[in-house]
């Protein structure tokens, strides 16, 4: 992930500084370990408090006392586009990936600001969701991505689903592409991005309209690709 794609240029061009902390290099024990048995019984391990707290305590040190603390859990709230423009506003963060069954629920109270999921389904550490927080925050940083205008067009940026894509050939077998993306008339062509994105949305994630805002005319289009959507369905039935 670090040598690679748009996290890969970032560092390389030094416009985003990324440094991993081990928590067994700050263990007390020559088995440096970093876990132990739960209390109250059950499977698995949970990881103890003192390497952990050992470790932030270290980074704080390096990064200063106002960096935030942000815990990688199924606990956390839902990690979205929102919440990675807010993150992408700060200075630094430290990011915190637990693993085994838990982590020692004291050193979260003790040491963690906040909590992140990057969905409802089991994964085994925490490591694959900071890899996902900070690939999404630095493609918002200036000056990452090699398009300005890149960020501004991904799904979800403005609340709905992105429009469909297509590059050459322009016939691919019996498919061919929309004849508005051809034609030259970009009023036509945002129009036809803007109905798609509503109607791709309305399709499969309906929920995401209810969170955001339209003006007027995007609800008169919204109207518009509803009773399209109906009359397709009508027609499959």
């Amino acid at each position: 992930m670090l040598d690679m794609g748009v996290v890969g240029r970032a560092l390389e061009s030094e416009k985003v500084r990324l440094r991993t902390w081990n928590p067994r290099d700050f263990t007390l024990d020559r088995h440096r370990r970093v876990d132990d048995r739960p209390y109250g019984g059950g499977p698995g391990m949970v990881m103890m408090v003192q390497p952990l707290r050992d470790t932030i305590q270290a980074v704080r040190r390096e990064t200063g006392p106002g960096s935030k603390v942000s815990l990688m859990s199924p606990q956390g709230s839902r990690f979205d586009q929102l919440a990675a423009k807010d993150l992408a506003k700060r200075e630094q963060l430290i990011l915190i990936c637990g693993r085994y069954e838990g982590i020692d629920e004291r050193l979260i109270e003790l040491e963690v600001d906040e909590e992140w999921s990057i969905g409802d389904y089991v994964l085994s550490g925490g490591e694959l969701p900071a890899a996902v927080l900070v690939d999404s925050i630095c493609r918002l940083l200036p000056g990452v991505l090699g398009n300005s205008d890149s960020a501004g067009q991904d799904s979800f940026e403005d609340g709905l689903l992105d429009f469909p894509h297509y590059t050459r050939p322009e016939k691919l077998e019996d498919l061919v592409v929309p004849p508005v993306l051809i034609s030259g008339d970009h009023q036509a062509i945002d129009s036809w991005r803007k109905q798609q994105s509503l109607i791709r949305t309305l399709k499969r994630r309906p929920d995401l309209l209810d969170a955001i805002e339209l003006d007027e005319e995007t609800k008169a289009l919204l109207d518009q690709c509803r009773r399209q959507v109906r009359s397709e369905e009508e027609k499959d039935d």
